[in-house]
């Protein structure tokens, strides 16, 4: 069965360094890719830090202009990955 993915909330944005908001417990681990929509774009975070009380501080990959508070976030479980193969070399 696979883990249902945690939904976190937008409550800080500061050029590329997000805060979001995790209800219960569990926080995404440090590395953790979360992902959040702007439009039509998918945006791509980095947890950078836990600040506490179900906060964490992550870092964005692609600009963040559109994005705001409330909006929501994904933990993907697993850090950013990128493909590599024959055509990534």
């Amino acid at each position: 069965m696979a883990k249902e993915m945690q939904k976190g909330e937008i409550v800080q944005v500061i050029g590329p360094v997000v805060d979001v908001y995790f209800e219960g417990e569990t926080l995404p681990a440090i590395r953790n890719a979360l992902k959040t929509k702007v439009e039509s774009r998918s945006v791509t975070l980095e947890v950078a830090q836990h600040l506490g009380l179900g906060r964490v501080r992550a870092i964005a990959l692609q600009d963040t202009s559109g994005l705001k508070r409330g909006e929501e976030v994904t933990d993907m479980g697993s850090p950013v990955m990128v493909p590599v193969g024959e055509k990534a070399l």
